[in-house]
């Protein structure tokens, strides 16, 4: 479901996937008995990360993905060189 370009991808119910690439976050849909709703979570070579403690809508999942982005970006600015050190009063 996802885009190659967006790095995710949504496994509905009764759908499988053979293999998924390392990085890519995923949403597993959730029985409607079970409460409906998505797990959300990061797939690496060895293992699986919640990315949240509660399954989420699309919505929610959409946004929180949309904030991870825009943190990594800011982490990415970080220059923690000696030089460039000051601290803001």
């Amino acid at each position: 479901m996802g885009s190659k370009d967006s790095s995710y991808d949504v496994v509905y119910r009764g759908d499988t996937r053979e293999w998924i690439a390392p990085g890519t976050y995923v949403f597993f849909q959730r029985l409607k008995e079970h409460g409906g709703g998505y797990w959300l979570g990061q797939v690496f070579d060895d293992w699986f990360s919640f990315v949240s403690e509660e399954p989420i809508s699309l919505r929610q999942g959409m946004h929180l993905l949309l904030e991870i982005k825009s943190q990594d970006k800011e982490d990415m600015k970080f220059d923690g060189s000696v030089d460039n050190f000051f601290l803001k009063g």
